[in-house]
């Protein structure tokens, strides 16, 4: 009997050469199918991941895996069709199957840690793969923080597109880009996040680049330009009575008017009406197909909710969607826009020929100029330099984005000396009279810094008063980009050269966007009642004092043309039909005034607060109470002229809703420190 024999000896042998096997080689998607758990945290069907549920993802899912050539995935989408989760087996499957740095990026900070905790963390604990490699963030040294998932081989770093650090903190071989079309114009001046983001995968040969989002508008489009620049594959799915395969337009959706639920598919072959319930057939059976040619490197796809799977968006919600957006009652172009964006996963083309300018000489109307009407309750200006001159325009701003001409001044004298600026500072001082009698004062001023640039930053730093903005137009994207303003941008500079948080900040101003709301809300008309008295004014609705001929002409001076790029794109830009354009630019930067002082974002309590503030008669009680602001002195110095008391307290009442909306809303800066500042200058906590 040898001495040596060991009656274990197999089973270590066994053992050792299990160690010595390679794991097996996924594919994203059948590793999604073997080891994904959607959490009820974050699902709505909770459970094993299945693709056969939306089998359309199975190839986007594939093109992310190692053993695909594509290197970057492009994905244009409607809602609810499980572009999200597609993300986040994404991620699961480089933390557990093929390690490496991985970076996510979504629009802001604060949206990059909401999807920490409420989609990579459900992702981690209810999938026991995860769990194993990544420590709960309670442990000790366990490298798991809200924003940073470190496991053996990688790391995933998770920050937003409004923070340059954040974009260019470390080298990653795996990228992933969610809705790109919410992301910045320029970052911290830096360029533009998509082009920072992917600067940090250059130095991998196998690297994956994954980008999503739902698209905005036609021309200002990151996620349509990136589609367009792909081999543009789209879902065919074959019809259930004759087999011939078609990708799903709207158009052949059909249904009665007024009863949605009865919608239905027609086949663009056999032109039979294809029942909902024929979906997850044709799912199944469904491929995707290139429409276009690539280079073998990007793979993009094109999905509309006409594909979410049954449960989710039905034929029936999108019939109803399109009636509510068309519809006398509810309808707008706004809600049209919505519906292409969200259920089609279509760019809205805007309108951009320039508006009659003698109609709406024509339709001026008689409130004196200088003085505000009574819709009018927030108050910017926008001044444009010009060598000679300084033009500025002041506005007032109402509900539903309602706008009054209130005056436009010219400042003669050369920009290049200190009188001009005297002049343009004076105004900050000046008050103007409201329909009620009160007076008031501008709420921002929004100077534009692209002529005569060290001058205009000596004015900001010079006046010391928070309501000027610096701002400088930018055209990225054809049309301005997918925000009206961006985050701004630091200028002044330490004797280290480091930039100086308290020093002057830019404003990026997509001036593309502004126009061609300015120009949708200049097409509108005012709805006379059939007394022939009663007036009813849609959102948007620009109104105009007797200003002269040349103004009108001026806001009325660029048209947006389509040309195609020299790759053979279609690019669409403004263009001067006439060469005076002052007063467009203006408007322009008293509409990006109205923005950073709150417009887009003021919910009905904050209008309320601003009419109790001018002493007008008592509005409706509100179901939830106003806050009560307290007064107290303004930062800026303002000095306000006739009736003082009331100039004041409107300045503190925008100066308050303004700080509270600011806080309201993430996307407005990437700085804690800015955020938690004005979180706590709620209305009635001075």
């Amino acid at each position: 009997m040898d001495e040596f024999a060991y009656e274990g000896w197999d089973v270590i042998e066994r053992a050792w050469r299990e160690g010595l096997t390679p794991n097996p080689l996924l594919t994203v998607s059948e590793w999604a199918d073997r080891h994904r758990v959607l959490s009820s945290k974050a699902s709505s069907e909770p459970g094993r991941w299945r693709t056969s549920r939306t089998p359309y993802l199975k190839a986007i899912m594939d093109c992310l895996s190692p053993t695909s050539p594509v290197e970057r995935v492009v994905f244009m989408k409607g809602a609810q069709v499980g572009a999200t989760e597609t993300g986040s087996n994404w991620i699961g499957y480089v933390i557990h199957h093929a390690p490496g740095p991985m970076m996510a990026v979504w629009p802001t900070v604060e949206m990059a840690k909401r999807n920490s905790k409420q989609r990579i963390d459900p992702l981690i604990e209810e999938s026991p793969v995860l769990c194993e490699l990544i420590a709960p963030a309670r442990s000790r040294d366990s490298g798991n923080t809200i924003l940073a998932k470190e496991f053996r081989g990688g790391v995933l770093v998770m920050t937003g597109a409004n923070s340059a650090v954040g974009l260019r903190s470390m080298p990653v071989r795996y990228l992933f880009l969610d809705e790109v079309d919410a992301y910045p114009l320029d970052v911290e001046g830096e360029g533009d996040a998509i082009s920072l983001a992917e600067a940090r995968t250059r130095t991998f040969a196998r690297r994956k680049i994954f980008i999503v989002s739902t698209p905005t508008i036609a021309g200002a489009s990151a996620i349509e330009r990136e589609y367009e620049a792909s081999d543009q594959r789209r879902y065919f799915v074959p019809c259930p009575h004759c087999s011939h395969r078609q990708w799903l337009r709207f158009e052949q959706l059909r249904w009665e008017k007024g009863r949605p639920e009865t919608a239905a598919y027609v086949c663009e072959s056999c032109e039979t009406a294809i029942a909902e319930h024929h979906k997850t057939w044709m799912l199944e059976h469904g491929e995707w197909r290139a429409t276009a040619e690539g280079s073998g490197k990007t793979a993009g796809f094109h999905l509309s909710s006409l594909y979410s799977p049954l449960g989710w968006r039905a034929w029936r919600e999108i019939a109803a969607a399109w009636e509510a957006a068309v519809s006398k009652e509810s309808g707008s172009a706004a809600a049209i826009k919505t519906f292409k964006n969200t259920e089609l996963g279509e760019t809205w083309v805007e309108e951009g020929e320039a508006p009659d300018w003698q109609r709406l000489l024509e339709r001026r109307e008689d409130y004196a100029i200088g003085t505000i009407p009574a819709g009018g309750l927030l108050l910017t200006a926008g001044a444009d330099v010009q060598k000679d001159r300084i033009e500025v325009s002041v506005w007032a701003f109402g509900r539903g984005k309602e706008a009054w001409l209130i005056e436009h001044r010219v400042l003669m004298g050369d920009t290049a000396r200190d009188a001009v600026w005297k002049a343009l500072g004076g105004m900050l001082a000046e008050t103007w009279t409201h329909a009620s009698g009160a007076a008031m004062p501008l709420a921002r001023l929004a100077l534009d810094t692209g002529f005569a640039t060290q001058e205009a930053y000596a004015f900001v730093r010079a006046c010391r008063d928070a309501r000027v903005m610096a701002v400088k137009g930018v055209r990225t994207g054809s049309m301005g980009g997918a925000a009206l303003i961006g985050t701004p941008t630091a200028v002044d500079v330490s004797q280290a050269g480091k930039k100086l948080r308290r020093g002057i900040k830019v404003y990026a101003v997509a001036v593309g966007l502004a126009k061609l709301e300015f120009y949708n809300h200049l097409r509108q008309s005012a709805e006379v009642a059939d007394d022939g008295v009663t007036v009813t004014y849609p959102a948007g609705f620009v109104h105009l004092p007797k200003i002269d001929a040349e103004f009108i002409q001026q806001l009325c001076a660029e048209q947006l043309i389509t040309r195609r790029d020299r790759n053979g794109f279609p690019v669409r830009e403004w263009q001067k039909v006439r060469e005076r354009n002052e007063a467009l630019d203006c408007y322009v930067y008293a509409r990006a005034a109205a923005a950073a002082a709150g417009l887009d974002r003021f919910e009905e309590r904050h209008w309320r607060e601003l009419e109790r503030q001018l002493g007008l008669a008592s509005p409706p009680a509100l179901e939830t109470p106003t806050e009560s602001i307290t007064e107290a002195t303004h930062r800026g110095g303002l000095g306000v002229s006739g009736n003082r008391n009331t100039g004041r307290r409107v300045m503190y009442a925008i100066a308050d809703l303004e700080a509270w909306a600011d806080a309201r809303s993430f996307e407005m800066t990437s700085d804690p420190q800015y955020t938690e500042q004005h979180a706590a200058r709620r209305p009635g906590s001075r």
